[in-house]
């Protein structure tokens, strides 16, 4: 079976019991991870992304775009994407291995740094690159050793060089507040290794952008007012300071992103049109006097028509601009030149792959080649390893986390098999990812096994998600019995939005969630009667209280619910007593949030569970799924203290397990590759009622 669609797999996950109920009416103290103890969780669409870095040449009119003169610039071993070309310097050759007999200065070789995440979270990477396409001349990991005071698994993003400095995203720090994005701009010297904050405390900025000189540094960020969950996709704003400390700080465009420098004086973005359409814009400073959203002048660039965005600029070049672009009547991302003389589009990536996303493009520093990331998968010959298990590197020596290649996975008692969810049915598995068999035809929410009875999975499904119509129940399914017939059998009959079962540590009850009273409240059935049996219900009340799971003492059970905030999205965490006493909120520092999938660690001091408690660690729209909230796993002491970040990255991380510690130490990776490639969806199209202009859509040679 092919396991795809996972937009909307997981945007079913996140936010179906919100949809679906109309259908049925500070760190206190450094925690110690459980000794032998594994996290498993999924990231969004990752093991399906298959990014690498390609280039164009811009003066199409030598050479023209087409699959032969286009270059891949990274190996495929890893995903790799948000590049950038660097100009030779004596900084530079600082970073190469001593015994490297390289000329940094041969006119055929390349600087390109990208993002790579071979380590299960991105970070950065300098190679070398031959510009003929004849291969890379070195590599050199950035970060790669422990530095004082950064987390090892944070995230690193958007390199950008100048001068003798790196300049980067990281999410190291924690600003300290809920809501607040860990994102922040930072220098690191080449030669000297010594690193700043350019980034004001508490503050998260995206995307930096140093001037021509070097001087100035200009960020999106969302400033003082922070990340609000309802904030649209392009909310930030756009600021500048001194790259040298980050001083002389300043807004200069309300609601815009992405910034890129042409000069000293102007730089180029894209914001969200009055008219609908997401286009480029051109920010011009003043040359005298204060500068501020008042005094710069703002003028658009590409018309209505074309979603234009993540502008990318060279110094000093005023003939064009690269752009992503999305097309009316196309649902696919490209990256095309918008020339600046006659206000027209040049078309690059559809003429080489008109059916594969185009992201992020950037120019080299003589504009005569422009670099994107691509998601080809079979076209670059399918070789970054599909992975079961993604290892990824932590802090803890107690505690391994694995990125899964599947939602809602799940542990045998015996930890022989794996049970998991995709867009096209519940899965069993093998650990090391033979043995792939389907156990149910259609989508399940969640996945558990039977702490007593050998071979139990509990899931919940329906025979089709249509809306209006969707009938859920609790499943119980033998994996082991041959005959289909008979291996599903229902634990409810209503119908009536039953969802994501649990059993109790010894495997008599299940505790679930029901719209059966007209809101979602908690319920504790018979395991093996089911609803016949009888029913308690846990919870009360006209909100929504869901996901629900026991610990392993039997002393408490955990579900998610937006009780704080009836009617809305926001979700926090609450544990209560099996019999309904001892209610009462895990943490208060979560509020305002989304907090979902909450789970017990095996000694049941510890929680893991989702949240959007570190708002986005990227803008949004250079993402695929940008329009889906990003959040990240956490862990909780069961008082609510030891609140701790343990997953970073700029898409969404989903539902975690945890378990006793497999026996995995590395990656595993599938026996065999199965699935399409870069199975993933881009934004959603706007619907602007503009008239699409011919001349706009013109595609002419550059010059």
């Amino acid at each position: 079976m092919e396991i795809k669609n996972t937009t909307l797999l997981f945007f079913f996950f996140f936010f179906f019991f919100f949809f679906l109920l109309s259908l049925s009416s500070a760190l206190a103290k450094k925690p110690q991870a459980s000794s032998g103890s594994t996290i498993l969780f999924t990231t969004l669409g990752k093991p399906t992304f298959e990014f690498n870095i390609f280039t164009l040449y811009t003066n199409t009119t030598r050479s023209p775009p087409s699959p032969s003169n286009e270059h891949r610039f990274t190996d495929s071993k890893s995903i790799s994407y948000n590049g950038y070309f660097a100009s030779p310097s004596p900084a530079l050759t600082s970073l190469l291995p001593k015994d490297a007999k390289i000329n940094p200065q041969d006119p055929n070789l390349m600087n390109l740094f990208y993002v790579t995440e071979r380590d299960g979270t991105p970070s950065l990477q300098y190679d070398i690159v031959r510009g003929d396409n004849s291969g890379t001349s070195a590599q050199v990991p950035l970060f790669s050793k422990q530095q004082k005071g950064v987390i090892l698994n944070s995230m690193k993003d958007t390199p950008v060089l100048t001068n003798d400095y790196l300049l980067y995203v990281s999410t190291h720090e924690d600003p300290g507040k809920p809501m607040a994005s860990w994102a922040a701009v930072y220098s690191t010297g080449l030669k000297t290794g010594a690193t700043r904050r350019l980034t004001p405390p508490g503050i998260g900025d995206f995307s930096p952008a140093a001037s021509p000189s070097g001087n100035w540094t200009a960020v999106a960020s969302y400033g003082e007012k922070g990340w609000s969950l309802a904030a649209k996709e392009l909310s930030t704003d756009i600021y500048v300071f001194l790259t040298r400390d980050g001083t002389q700080r300043v807004k200069i465009v309300e609601l815009g992103g992405w910034p890129s420098w042409v000069d000293e004086r102007t730089l180029y973005f894209h914001r969200k049109s009055d008219d609908g359409w997401i286009s480029v814009y051109r920010a011009i400073l003043p040359k005298t006097g204060p500068v501020s959203t008042k005094s710069v002048t703002v003028q658009r660039v590409t018309p209505p028509g074309i979603h234009a965005f993540t502008p990318a600029t060279s110094p000093n070049n005023n003939n064009f601009i690269a752009v992503a672009t999305r097309r009316p009547g196309s649902d696919i991302r490209h990256v095309e030149l918008f020339d600046l003389k006659k206000n027209a589009f040049v078309e690059l990536t559809r003429l080489v792959s008109p059916k594969s996303h185009h992201f992020n493009p950037f120019l080299s520093p003589d504009s005569s080649r422009v670099g994107y990331h691509s998601c080809r998968g079979d076209a670059t010959g399918r070789k970054t390893p599909r992975n079961i298990l993604q290892n990824i590197k932590t802090t803890s020596s107690d505690l391994s986390l694995f990125r899964f290649d599947g939602a809602f996975p799940s542990l045998s008692p015996q930890g022989d098999r794996f049970a998991f969810v995709t867009f096209t049915g519940v899965f069993v598995v093998k650990p090391d990812g033979s043995g792939r068999r389907q156990l149910l035809p259609q989508m399940g929410f969640g996945t558990v096994w039977d702490p007593i009875r050998s071979g139990i999975v509990y899931t919940s499904s329906a025979p089709a998600l249509v809306p209006g119509k969707t009938q859920i129940d609790i499943l119980a399914i033998n994996v082991d019995d041959p005959n289909p017939s008979t291996a599903v059998k229902k634990l409810t009959t209503t119908g009536q939005n039953n969802a994501f079962p649990w059993p109790s540590p010894d495997g008599k009850r299940i505790v679930f969630r029901s719209a059966r009273s007209g809101t979602k409240n908690l319920y504790i059935m018979d395991a093996e009667k089911g609803e016949s049996g009888g029913l308690f219900r846990l919870t009360t009340g006209n909100w929504n209280d869901t996901i629900a799971t026991w610990s392993p003492d039997n002393n408490w059970i955990v579900f998610a619910s937006n009780r704080e905030f009836p009617g809305t999205l926001l979700m926090n965490l609450y544990v209560v007593h099996p019999d309904g006493t001892g209610l009462r909120k895990l943490a208060q520092n979560l509020t305002g949030g989304v907090s979902m999938h909450p789970m017990f660690s095996p000694d049941s001091k510890r929680i893991v569970f989702t949240t959007t408690y570190a708002a986005h660690s990227a803008e949004p729209i250079g993402n695929p799924h940008f329009n889906v909230p990003s959040s990240e796993i956490y862990m909780v002491n069961l008082d609510g203290s030891g609140l701790r970040r343990l997953t970073h990255n700029s898409v969404e991380d989903g539902p975690p397990m945890w378990y006793t510690k497999i026996k995995a130490t590395g990656d595993v990776t599938w026996p065999k590759r199965f699935g399409p490639s870069c199975s993933f969806e881009d934004f959603k199209s706007q619907n602007p009622t503009v008239k699409v202009s011919k001349r706009a859509m013109m595609c002419v040679p550059s010059q």
